[in-house]
């Protein structure tokens, strides 16, 4: 197991947006509060709501706004939290408004106050990780924990992520998350140990692990712990009792070979499980194929990533394997991974049967043209409802932008497009544009950046996307686009009424740059364009 106390003192300064903490959530339903209960053009038309009831329902708007944006950010783990910021303001105006439209109502002896046509229930989340980052010990663990203790509470999600518990505030846990564990499905622990020496971690682990022994749980949260295989040993006996889990989430846990191991030996079920994720682990070849067991008994998956977790080509081609089994995966994220050809030929067999899959993260695995060209030929035949595609970063050259633009035609559905750090060119940026041309009405965001494109490439490939309607960035930053290229893509941009800002940063662009067979001398360049551009006319794309 990997020491805490480091990842805790490089974390502790990191600016976090979401979640809020406790003092802005009630400064919220304080001017929520004032401005239900003050005079207005609703008061007038449908009456005036006294400051209990105005209370009320803004406790009550705010547990449901905050559940709802929550929920918005677990879905988003890497986000900065700025989305679920503007999801928590905008339910809660969305709910004052009916509210407001609503009027007075009298409460029924037993009713829980309403807004709009439903009663709300009361919050089944309960959640301690806003506010500072910080030591939990036994006094503070009291208070903090004591709704849980109150008879008839309805929480069926705990949140205990962003503090850190020692041994002290988790023997005051221990009896309280026990007698909770029957209402229990879905607990957060991730990152609640940080700072702590390894014995006491580990201690903390088996505490909470033992209190929750046997609670029926729908989603597991252990990620950020540092686990490694004691670490996951440590949650033994919660693990091993686990039937109906849905997602499980072990991010960040420094799960090595025998951690994964120690997974795949815990967890004895997953016939229902519809989400796993490893991102940035060191599980290797070796424990990718204890993963791969893992992913092969889950038939239910969804939701599969395991991005950044040094897996090569062996591991690569088990869990290709694996994945076959998966027909109802909708998202698959393997990036940053050292795959090579053979995996992504594998890979290429396993995708040729996922016919829901609408989002394919795929960059940085070193699949090369082979590899690309394969995967592209099975998403052509599958996925027909793709929305993203990510194969940045796997030394794809022109050789393969025919198998690429032809897949890539047949996904109408495509909302982001990610090529970016190939060997793209001028010649397979511009069959791959082609593509784009027709359709894609829901095409938002494409990424060529890095890929030695010059003045044509760039210019064909904006007139491809600049007249889709939803359309907000195009990335051609870090090539060889000369200013006078720049200047007709803005122009481009401007005739189809967008703003220039979509093109981005362009602060990597080397007008003066050349990749390394470009043509040094100025008319030889100019005479490659122009033969470019003569072919582009006649350029055809195969769709279906």
């Amino acid at each position: 197991m990997e020491s805490s106390t480091q990842t805790f003192q490089n974390r502790a300064f990191s600016i976090k947006l979401w979640p809020p903490s406790q003092s802005t959530r009630l400064m919220l339903v304080e001017r929520m509060t004032k401005n239900l209960s003050s005079p207005s053009l609703f008061s007038r038309k449908y009456g005036l709501l006294s400051k209990e009831e105005a209370e009320e329902n803004a406790k009550q708007i705010e547990d449901v706004a905050f559940a709802a944006a929550n929920e918005h950010h677990e879905n988003e783990p890497d986000g900065d939290g700025s989305s679920a910021v503007q999801l928590y303001a905008k339910e809660s105006s969305k709910l004052m408004l009916e509210v407001l439209k609503r009027g007075p109502r009298l409460k029924e002896d037993g009713e829980v106050p309403v807004f709009g046509k439903a009663p709300v229930p009361q919050t089944n989340v309960f959640d301690i990780s806003g506010g500072r980052r910080a030591f939990i010990e036994a006094e503070e663990a009291k208070e903090l924990l004591r709704p849980l203790t109150e008879t008839g509470n309805l929480y069926t999600k705990i949140c205990f992520s962003n503090r850190s518990f020692g041994i002290n505030a988790a023997r005051v846990a221990e009896p309280i998350l026990a007698s909770i564990r029957d209402q229990l499905a879905e607990v957060d622990l991730s990152d609640f140990i940080a700072g702590r020496p390894e014995a006491e971690a580990l201690e903390v682990m088996t505490i909470f692990s033992l209190a929750l022994e046997g609670c029926i749980l729908k989603s597991l949260d252990l990620s950020n712990n540092a686990l490694g295989e004691k670490g996951v040993r440590a949650f033994g006996a919660l693990l091993k009792s686990q039937t109906s889990l849905e997602r499980l989430y072990l991010i960040n846990d420094g799960i090595s070979e025998e951690a994964a191991r120690a997974v795949c030996e815990l967890v004895p079920s997953t016939e229902k499980l519809q989400v796993l994720h490893f991102h940035n682990n060191m599980t290797g070849d070796e424990g990718a194929i204890a993963i791969s067991e893992v992913v092969g008994r889950s038939p239910a998956l969804e939701d599969f990533r395991c991005s950044s977790t040094r897996v090569g080509s062996d591991g690569g081609v088990a869990l290709a394997n694996a994945l076959g089994s998966c027909t109802h995966l909708k998202k698959l994220d393997l990036r940053d991974n050292m795959f090579g050809v053979d995996a992504g030929l594998a890979l290429s067999k396993a995708l040729s049967g996922l016919v829901g899959l609408t989002e394919a993260y795929l960059s940085y695995l070193n699949l090369e043209d082979a590899g690309t060209i394969a995967l592209a030929n099975a998403l052509k035949e599958s996925a027909p409802r793709l929305e993203v595609l990510e194969m940045a970063g796997n030394d794809i050259t022109v050789e393969a932008a025919t198998a690429l633009a032809e897949c890539i035609a047949a996904k109408q559905f495509l909302t982001k497009l990610n090529l970016s750090e190939n060997e793209l060119k001028d010649q397979g940026s511009i069959v791959i544009s082609k593509a784009l041309q027709e359709g894609h009405a829901h095409l938002k965001e494409v990424d060529f950046s890095a890929n030695s494109i010059r003045r044509v490439g760039a210019r064909v490939l904006v007139q491809a996307v600049a007249g889709k309607p939803d359309f907000v960035l195009v990335n051609i930053n870090g090539n060889y686009i000369s200013d006078e290229g720049i200047d007709e893509v803005k122009d481009i941009l401007k005739a189809s009424k967008k703003s220039v800002d979509v093109l981005g940063p362009l602060d990597d662009n080397d007008p003066e740059g050349e990749d390394e067979d470009a043509k040094s001398e100025a008319d030889e360049e100019g005479a490659e364009e122009n033969e470019l551009e003569s072919k582009i006319q006649d350029l055809k794309v195969a769709q279906e």
